[in-house]
């Protein structure tokens, strides 16, 4: 009797937390918006800032975990990509909660050409409203910001299908550039 009272407290503690979360998690970046500021650490130990990008697109990138199936799939789809978003003039970054010993090894393992930013405290991720904060878990929604040339805001994803996302970008970007 004790052991299912203390089972369903937990539940209710999962839930209570994760709803917190979500509503925390409502979108309030728009588009137009500055993107947030953020210097986060690479893979190898380099540092790198939303002001590296100035002057020209950033396809921003959160997503849950390394070497997890939709993650290697999106990265992949971007990998696959990678020169079509280049002549686009984009950048690729990805951020997740992981740290960098994980990214070199995930981008090593399925050779990505872009750079993945470890985002351990998620503070990054909450900036961009793309953080599930669970007390003993924290993971970064799947979520892409588009960013232009200027460092505001063009697209916003929150509904990430991994196995078109990375053409979506590229018809976008199209579309923003022959406007």
């Amino acid at each position: 009797m004790l052991l299912k009272l203390f089972f369903y407290g937990v539940i209710l503690l999962i839930a209570i937390f994760g709803y917190r979360s979500y509503a925390a998690g409502i979108q309030t970046l728009r588009v137009g918006d500055a993107a947030p500021n953020f210097t986060l650490n690479d893979a190898k130990g380099k540092t790198h800032a939303l002001s590296d990008y100035r002057g020209q697109y950033l396809v921003l990138y959160f997503y849950p975990k390394n070497d997890t199936p939709g993650c290697t799939k999106e990265a992949c789809h971007f990998r696959d990509d990678m020169s079509q978003l280049e002549k686009l003039g984009a950048k690729v970054v990805g951020i997740s909660v992981d740290n960098s010993q994980s990214h070199e090894k995930f981008a090593a393992k399925y050779n990505l050409p872009f750079t993945l930013l470890a985002d351990v405290d998620g503070k990054v991720a909450q900036s961009y409203h793309a953080l599930t904060n669970l007390i003993v878990i924290k993971m970064a929604k799947r979520y892409t910001f588009l960013i232009n040339p200027d460092g505001n805001i063009s697209k916003i994803y929150t509904s990430v299908n991994v196995s078109n996302h990375s053409q979506q970008i590229i018809d976008d970007l199209k579309a923003l550039q022959n406007k």
